[in-house]
């Protein structure tokens, strides 16, 4: 996959876990960005994200991300 092919798959694995149809992630996209993003939701949208592209982030990699760019750096860094 490319950084836009994931890009868009995580906009939808966004809008589904927040149940919100105008999310579009970028690289700079924060907690702070989204509305109902607490640390509940983080855990959801992890395992979503998770099954999504058939990867298990380790606990460093959960707790130490800090916006949506090392999510995506961490996705294709497990597709190679």
């Amino acid at each position: 996959m490319t950084k836009e092919e994931i890009y868009n798959a995580l906009d939808e694995v966004f809008q589904e876990v927040f149940d919100d149809d105008e999310i579009h992630v970028n690289e700079s996209t924060t907690a702070d960005d989204i509305e109902d993003w607490d640390s509940l939701e983080h855990i959801n949208l992890v395992v979503a994200v998770e099954n999504k592209f058939g990867i298990k982030f380790n606990m460093n990699e959960v707790t130490t991300m800090k916006n949506v760019g090392e999510m995506v750096d961490i996705i294709l860094e497990r597709q190679q």
